[in-house]
């Protein structure tokens, strides 16, 4: 893993999380190579491992079983894993573009990502077919279709396109799998019907005849129609249409045929073949530029072409790994040659494999549990990871740097200078805070691009001033998560009094480093924040940029409310009989606290930093408009925390039923392990306000009310003939874990004023 002391030199972005990519990952993080960061940029938290998907299909398999964790694994490489879509090459500038974020440098690239069907070339295959590449989007379409036969009535048909070794094995993967769910349903599971077509004269072209030969015989045994010679030309909604003017009827349509290059590489100026995959020479650089590598299926080896399969995309893991190494060190790069022969173990659904290799062919359920034994193994790699070497507390010399660069890093790692000699260069604060595009409003008269010394923002007639500040330090990679994360957190307090954001200045830490890096991470981070705080149509009017050892980010907030102060929304106003209201789920500190540790899944961090993400903005308004009498929102503190701040000052006891709490998908899990934050052991000396916490105690949410929070929700206290419309409400406007988590007591005469239920 990077050291955070360690100044980046080097970028290194790996676009996809494909099999050869994942190796990368692994042995960059067994092997570290100081100075250099490794940024992947994917769709997907979970990449599938192809060998155990029909494994998956059939249902032999579990999800996690079959899907390589991303991000725990960017986690042990030191690596930042942004979870977006590539969509193009500035090779000039070194950057790659996406889909919802700002360009991503680069000084060496790889692309990993797959092959994409192609389907334009057959009328109707698009609208009509469901395609199993790219294979991280496959798990969604098998479920979708799992549930259509489930629910169709009567026989269902199902057409697979391709027969190659991936036709053939999903065909006889998906036959077992439908037919044991209609069978355990009470139907009969001679209802289903599959055909297999292929405009080649056999099945299985690759391999030799004697596997052809024993797959022929499973297909004709298991009643799957087949038809060779039958390219299809045109499909519809319920039937396929052959060049040779066969028809087949069918319900369901799965397309394994050929596929291609994504579209967006003919953009790129890179030489690629006649299917649009990149071609790539010995080394897996490309043709076109030595600084992007490609692996995997989107790669073509001009000097040694082979079939697209997962072998060899595993294999390149290795030398992609050691090339990319020399690459940043400016030493000669390795080729590599694949082998000519490579094994196929090809599953027939039922637990049965047949091996494939040259001419050899053998088969039995040995090769199966062979096959499994495998499979297991390359997992165990990515789920078991192993300890990292550590690294040297000094910038490399081994990392190619011109002169300017060596300097800039030389001073990157010299003893940094205080006070106003600890603030980033003026060059790159202007670079980087030059392209921002805060929104205009009236009433800030002098802002953020004005030469002056501090912003001028007027207060409207008949407006107070609301003031608030927030500022921690990065707890996530993705400094563009990170901006926008920091900015709702930070406008969280305004919202919560009900008020509207004007105006925000911003303080920011940046660890030193090479110019160019520096100003990434800085437009990145602010590229995010801004993107919030324009949404809340409040203007970024300034700030403070200095260096320090950690990223962080923090504003200091204005907003505007009502001279009376009726439309604000005090922590005091709670009254009996008012309900509480909780509009997001909680558990971020347990979650964040596991994934430092490597002990949380990539989907649970995934749906934290959505969560975090939405503002609060519409939530108070809403709540505002239901009458809340008192609101405030989750940060540090906690639930119970920010409970007993309304609480005390409105005179009330409270109620709250645990059982009732929404949560963060996996936070159960990390606290019972006993993964908690930083901040949980000050938290829980609150527990003393707690009338009944000794039956509550073993509560599996128990200790996610002293969970502290980041950009968490609000928390309200509104009247009880409400609820039903304000949660309706509130899950309309996106707040789908809303709920009703309590009630506000009278004050009662025990010195404990919060009452747990666990109902």
């Amino acid at each position: 893993m990077q050291s955070p002391d360690q100044p980046i030199l080097r970028d290194i972005v790996l676009v996809g999380g494909g099999h050869s990519h994942v190796g990368v990952l692994r042995r960059f993080g067994m092997h570290p190579l100081p100075g250099v960061r490794l940024t992947v940029i994917c769709r997907d938290t979970h990449t599938p491992y192809s060998g155990m998907l029909p494994g998956y299909i059939a249902g032999h398999y579990s999800y996690d079983e079959v899907h390589i964790d991303l991000s725990r694994l960017a986690r042990f490489a030191g690596a930042r894993l942004f979870r977006d879509e590539a969509l193009g090459l500035d090779r000039d500038a070194g950057e790659v573009l996406c889909r919802n974020r700002p360009p991503v440098p680069y000084d060496y690239l790889s692309i990993n990502i797959g092959s994409t069907p192609q389907m334009n070339n057959v009328a109707g295959a698009a609208e009509h077919a469901v395609p199993v590449k790219p294979i991280n989007d496959f798990n969604q379409r098998w479920r979708l279709l799992l549930e259509r036969v489930r629910k169709h009535a009567g026989v269902t048909r199902i057409a697979v396109v391709g027969a190659g070794a991936g036709g053939v094995e999903l065909t006889l993967a998906m036959q077992y799998r439908l037919r044991k769910e209609l069978r355990a349903s009470g139907r009969n599971p001679d209802e289903l019907s599959f055909h297999l077509l292929t405009g080649d004269p056999i099945i299985l072209p690759t391999h030799n005849a004697s596997v052809r030969r024993a797959f022929e015989r499973v297909l004709a045994k298991r009643g799957v129609g087949l038809h060779c010679n039958a390219e299809v030309n045109q499909v519809s909604a319920a039937c396929l249409q052959t060049t040779r003017g066969e028809t087949v009827d069918a319900d369901e349509i799965v397309w394994v045929t050929r596929a291609g290059g994504a579209p967006w590489l003919r953009d790129t100026g890179l030489a690629l073949d006649a299917d649009g995959f990149i071609q790539v020479t010995d080394t897996l650089q490309t043709l076109t530029d030595p600084k992007v590598f490609a692996a995997g299926d989107i790669a073509s080896m001009v000097n040694h072409p082979r079939e697209k399969a997962g072998v060899f995309a595993v294999r390149q893991a290795l030398p992609l790994a050691e090339n990319l190494r020399r690459a940043v060190e400016g030493g000669a790069l390795k080729p590599y040659r694949p082998q000519s022969k490579w094994l196929a173990l090809i599953s027939t659904g039922d637990r049965y494999a047949v091996a494939s290799r040259g001419a050899l062919g053998f088969q039995g359920a040995w090769v199966w549990r062979w096959k499994d034994w495998i499979d297991r193994r390359f997992m165990l790699k990515f789920n078991q990871l192993p300890d990292m070497e550590s690294e040297p507390a000094e910038a490399p010399s081994s990392v190619k740097l011109d002169r300017e660069e060596a300097a800039q890093a030389i001073s990157a790692i010299a003893m940094r200078c205080g006070g106003c000699g600890a603030k980033v260069g003026a060059t790159v604060l202007a670079r980087a805070l030059g392209a921002l595009d805060p929104v205009a409003r009236d009433d800030v008269l002098i802002g953020l691009h004005a030469p002056d010394d501090a912003a001028v923002v007027r207060v409207p007639p008949g407006k107070a001033m609301v003031h608030t500040v927030d500022f921690f330090r990065a707890f996530i990679d993705d400094p563009y998560l990170f901006g926008k994360i920091a900015a709702n957190h930070a406008l969280g307090d305004i919202f919560a009094m009900g008020a509207e954001a004007q105006s925000a200045t911003a303080i920011v830490t940046v660890p030193a480093g090479l110019e160019a890096k520096v100003e990434d991470v800085l437009f990145q981070m602010m590229s995010g924040a801004v993107e919030v705080l324009n949404d809340a149509n409040c203007a970024l009017v300034g700030g403070h940029t200095g260096e320090g050892k950690e990223l962080a980010l923090g504003f200091a907030v204005n907003g505007l409310v009502d001279e009376d102060l009726a439309s604000v929304m005090k922590k005091s106003g709670m009254r009996p009989g008012d309900a509480l209201i909780l509009t997001k789920p909680i558990g971020t500190g347990t979650l964040f606290a596991a994934h430092a540790r490597l002990a949380a899944r990539g989907r649970w961090i995934d749906a934290a930093l959505v969560s975090m993400c939405q503002s609060n903005r519409l939530g108070a308004q809403c709540l505002r408009e239901h009458g809340a009498s008192a609101c405030t929102d989750l940060t540090g503190f906690g639930l119970l925390g920010h409970l007993l701040e309304m609480t005390r000052p409105s005179g009330v006891d409270a109620e709250l039923n645990l059982a009732a709490l929404p949560v963060l998908e996996g936070a159960e899990e990390t606290s019972a392990a006993g993964i908690l934050s930083s901040l949980q052991p000050a938290n829980v000396r609150l527990r003393r306000a707690l009338r009944n916490q000794q039956e509550a105690v073993s509560h599996p949410r128990y200790a996610l009310i002293f969970d502290p929070q980041t950009a968490g929700g609000l928390l309200a206290s509104i009247p009880q003939e409400r609820v039903a419309a304000c949660l309706e409400t509130l899950r309309a406007l996106g707040y789908a874990h809303a709920a009703a988590i309590g009630r506000v007591l009278p004050p009662g005469e025990a010195l404990e004023p919060i009452v747990l239920t666990l109902r």
